[in-house]
């Protein structure tokens, strides 16, 4: 079979009135920030976080610094969850995260700890996040090589926490720092527990990765 590539490329190329292909990229169209971004404000970022997040099935909630460490080892025993991974987080670490948890008799490591083979045995794991995105509910993780991207994705039950610094309003704003800073190895975007839907439509929960979000955002 032919390939009918060039024969399209010449077709797009005469409806846009051009006989020879670009030299350079074309000057992007001008964004009409009033248009495209819904979150016009810096102020109350945490709490829309919190009630987009919620309604994404992550079951979000404010938390004051000095209470968080006691929810999250509520929570897991609440779950029966023994293993809990953890990255090497300075952020985990100062909200006495780690310690807490040992302190509940629950067994936590940090990435530097294990291989990713040995993840896949544990219940849980527990984040920090690089950003938060108010206008989606959404957890965006940057991956490097203390925080191994496979943590928030193997275990069934994800626990982030939210500083109110690292919000965003919008996907803009987290595209602008992409731009300046640049992608990493990875960086990974959550809206939700995954999820997956055979040809019927049937929505299954925890399929490729968590099934459970618990999202607790320091007030």
């Amino acid at each position: 079979m032919a390939d009918s590539t060039p024969t399209v490329l010449e077709r797009v190329r005469k409806s846009l009135g051009r006989t020879q292909p670009l030299t350079a990229p074309p000057t992007p169209p001008t964004i009409l920030e009033p248009c495209t971004r819904l979150v016009h404000s810096d102020i109350g970022l945490p709490e829309l976080f919190t009630k987009r997040a919620d309604a994404n099935k992550m079951h979000a909630q404010a938390v004051s610094p000095e209470e968080l460490p006691g929810k999250i080892s509520s929570y897991f025993q609440s779950k029966n969850i023994r293993r809990i991974a953890v990255p090497v987080s300075e952020t985990l670490e100062r909200l006495g995260i780690p310690a807490a948890l040992r302190s509940a008799g629950l067994e936590v490591k940090t990435w530097d700890q294990m291989t990713l083979d040995e993840l896949y045995d544990f219940d849980a794991a527990v984040t920090d996040v690089s950003w938060a995105i108010a206008e989606t509910g959404s957890l965006v993780i940057k991956s490097d090589p203390r925080h191994g991207r496979a943590i928030s994705l193997v275990p069934m039950v994800h626990v982030a926490v939210v500083e109110a610094k690292n919000c965003l309003p919008d996907l803009i704003d987290l595209m602008e720092i992409l731009g300046r800073e640049g992608v990493g190895n990875n960086v990974t975007i959550i809206t939700g527990p995954s999820k997956t839907a055979d040809i019927e439509g049937a929505l299954v929960t925890g399929v490729h990765g968590p099934g459970e979000l618990q999202v607790f955002v320091l007030k």
